[in-house]
């Protein structure tokens, strides 16, 4: 049986839901398809001004928060992959003390970085050798050629343009497919014109969050917005129909023996009900969706992620 691969969104609001779903494979390795192991889970902690991808907006997670998710993370056996996929950065964001503290937390040999910069991969080279480095799907590599020049060279995991998807007689011609990562879920429109347009937004935002913290409120600037018709509100049942959707079975029965088993997940910023939705439709088997749908529901209202409100008491007024 060969394994098959998925790295999961999420290390800060989807946390319960993957340390459950780990827990899930482990105690009910007979609800899963063929195969299944988790291989990373992917993102930044709040607030990471070297991520990318999905913005963080004004969060922040204490020393003792990041410690403690990679440390369990890790004790399972799986690394966390740091999201470091802003491409704007500067040589003086480098010195961002929040990031430079999670990959210390992490450094142990165990765990990732998926990059965009050649600034930001030269300086995690130099500084946190111990790291795996991984290249971003930001980068939108679309030709055969420059793809088969990132993947040899020193990277653990090449994330492919989600438009080469499902191009078969493209993947065949591709090098060390053992390296490339497919994403399997994307909610962008194929070829969307705005996909690069939206990872340079969640960039300056990002930047303009950074800047505020040091001003006064009067001072501060605003948030550029973004909009998106599709990716806002796509979800598993809307995407089916698009040309760069990876179903289960093509994973299993054409990308597999073709060589490549690491297969992305999306969803950092997800809805937790989507998320579930996802993950039960491409690793958990068709007859035991159900129940493990069930299942993960229940722990995630007796865990108090999920808040099932009950009704408040009335009182009858009957004639008098």
């Amino acid at each position: 049986m060969q394994d098959i691969y998925f790295h999961l969104p999420g290390v800060r609001y989807n946390y319960p839901l993957n340390m459950l779903w780990i827990s899930m494979l482990k105690q009910y390795p007979e609800y899963f398809r063929e195969g299944v192991r988790i291989a990373s889970i992917f993102g930044a902690f709040p607030f990471s001004l070297w991520n990318g991808g999905r913005f963080s907006h004004h969060d922040q997670c204490s020393a003792s928060f990041v410690t403690g998710v990679i440390g369990n993370i890790n004790r399972q056996g799986i690394p966390v992959r740091f999201t470091y996929t802003n491409p704007l950065l500067t040589r003086e964001d480098l010195k961002d003390p929040f990031c430079n503290f999670c990959l210390q937390a992490g450094d142990n040999g165990r765990n990732q970085v998926l990059v965009f910069s050649p600034l930001l991969e030269e300086y995690i080279r130099k500084n946190y050798p111990s790291y795996k480095i991984d290249s971003s799907t930001c980068k939108e590599i679309r030709s055969v050629t420059a793809l088969n020049a990132e993947m040899n060279k020193d990277y653990r995991y090449v994330v492919l343009d989600y438009n080469l998807n499902n191009h078969f007689d493209l993947l065949e011609q591709v090098e060390h497919k053992e390296k490339l990562e497919v994403l399997v879920n994307a909610l962008c429109i194929p070829n969307c014109p705005r996909r690069g347009d939206h990872y340079r937004n969640v960039a300056l935002n990002e930047k303009i969050v950074a800047e505020n913290r040091h001003l006064p409120r009067e001072r501060q600037k605003r948030i550029i917005p973004w909009t998106c018709e599709y990716g806002d509100h796509n979800c598993i049942y809307t995407i089916q129909d698009y040309e760069t959707f990876v179903s289960p079975e093509l994973i299993w029965e054409k990308y597999v023996p073709m060589g490549i088993n690491n297969f992305k997940i999306e969803g950092r910023t997800a809805s937790l009900f989507s998320l579930i939705e996802t993950y039960c439709y491409y690793m958990i088997r068709p007859e035991y969706q159900g129940l493990a749908r069930i299942m993960l529901l229940k722990n995630l209202e007796n865990m108090k992620v999920i808040t099932v409100n009950r009704p408040r008491p009335g009182k009858f007024e009957g004639k008098r």
